[in-house]
């Protein structure tokens, strides 16, 4: 498997790890993808960085084929090297929806990356969220009321992205609060973000 990846050839190019995984997801090998699961700890950080890209570019195209590798991708959170931790938190976006109970579990290590983290952390760690919240867990109340405080505070520029992350935990028992948020959030909107605000909550009023 190492040297099918963009490090093993001498390349930085990630278009060489985006074609392995399109390879792997013609043909759902699960010995490859639980090959490149097991070297995520490789110690060469080329390696694993390359590993949770193919992965998650996986994750993204058929989640199912990598979910059972949810606690994996959590324990990489706490990485010190920025790229694991963020990339794994894109695969537990990617997953979470198919692992309820193991994400609703995950809610303190997600919400301390999420804290700590970059912005594509933090960007993903909201679908995370949203999908605790329709869990319906133990922490699927800290999860909405989490989003809520965070569409309060998070940059003008992040609402309308983290408002579509967030709107598949949404509904007409729940949406009160969300919103109210985004209402007050739209004058500090350019009009391309106010469109993309109300078409989610258009969306959500149908």
């Amino acid at each position: 498997m190492i040297k099918r990846l963009a490090c093993a050839q001498g390349s930085n190019a990630e278009q060489i790890n985006i074609e392995l995984a399109k390879t792997i997801l013609i043909s759902k090998n699960q010995t490859d993808i639980a090959e490149l699961a097991a070297l995520l700890k490789h110690q060469d950080q080329a390696v694993a960085n390359d590993c949770i890209k193919v992965l998650y570019e996986i994750g993204k195209a058929e989640p199912g084929l990598i979910a059972d590798y949810f606690d994996d991708f959590l324990s990489l959170l706490k990485s010190k090297n920025n790229r694991m931790a963020w990339g794994a938190m894109i695969a537990l976006a990617e997953t979470a929806p198919l692992k309820p109970e193991q994400a609703d579990a995950a809610f303190d290590a997600v919400k301390s990356a999420y804290n700590a983290g970059s912005v594509i952390t933090i960007d993903n760690a909201v679908s995370v969220f949203a999908a605790i919240v329709n869990a319906g867990g133990a922490h699927s109340k800290d999860a909405y009321d989490l989003i809520i405080r965070h569409l309060t505070t998070c940059r003008p520029k992040e609402v309308p992205q983290h408002a579509e992350r967030a709107s598949v935990c949404m509904h007409k028992e729940n949406s009160g609060k969300f919103f109210e948020v985004l209402k007050k959030r739209m004058d500090h909107l350019t009009e391309g973000q106010q469109k993309r605000v109300k078409r989610v909550m258009k969306l959500l009023e149908e």
